[in-house]
């Protein structure tokens, strides 16, 4: 019996773990493109999404506005997502604004188990400033084979930055728990 060496494997084509995919652009507006390729790959059934957010930071605001991917009534709908509690948390929470690394150090110590550490909060935090957008993605069951062309052909344009994790399975309701809880206490309610 032979077995096929590692190198000529055919690559893997489904990706079932759960991961969270961070794009920022390079202007305000690049996460709304970003969104309508999404929407495509979601349709063509190419991966299962979660969440996605959008986070666009216009010039001279002081904060990011979140939007939800499934735009369903307002911001208030975004920041109710998971992904929308998690950017609130690192951008909007008073308390990260005093005290920004202590902020985010405790967010990430929350967030252990879920495969967010803080290195990753870190990143995003540094990425995503005035004048730049990002599309957040938690997913699962990515088919490659539909997904990695769309992922090679925005990072050649040179213009957009992928930030990417890989989750434990149950990450999607440990990170929804815990975010839920997190938002709780800081709006008084927890």
């Amino acid at each position: 019996m032979t077995t096929v060496p590692d190198r000529e494997r055919p690559p893997q084509r489904f990706l079932a773990t759960p991961a969270l995919s961070v794009w920022v652009y390079d202007s305000a507006m690049g996460a709304a493109a970003g969104e309508i390729r999404l929407k495509s790959l979601r349709q063509r059934g190419a991966l299962q999404v979660h969440d996605a957010i959008t986070v666009s930071w216009m010039p001279g605001v002081h904060q990011p506005r979140i939007g939800h991917f499934r735009r369903e009534t307002s911001a208030a709908a975004a920041r109710s997502s998971v992904l929308g509690g998690l950017v609130s948390l690192i951008f909007l929470d008073p308390a990260a604004e005093t005290d920004v690394g202590a902020g985010i150090a405790a967010l990430a110590q929350r967030l252990r188990g879920t495969g967010i550490d803080l290195d990753f909060l870190v990143e995003i935090k540094a990425r995503i400033h005035s004048e730049t957008s990002a599309l957040l993605v938690l997913s699962s069951d990515a088919d490659l084979d539909e997904v990695r062309p769309v992922i090679e052909r925005g990072l050649v344009r040179g213009d957009v930055t992928l930030m990417h994790v890989l989750l434990p399975g149950d990450a999607p309701e440990l990170l929804r728990a815990t975010v839920r809880d997190l938002r709780g206490r800081h709006d008084g309610s927890g």
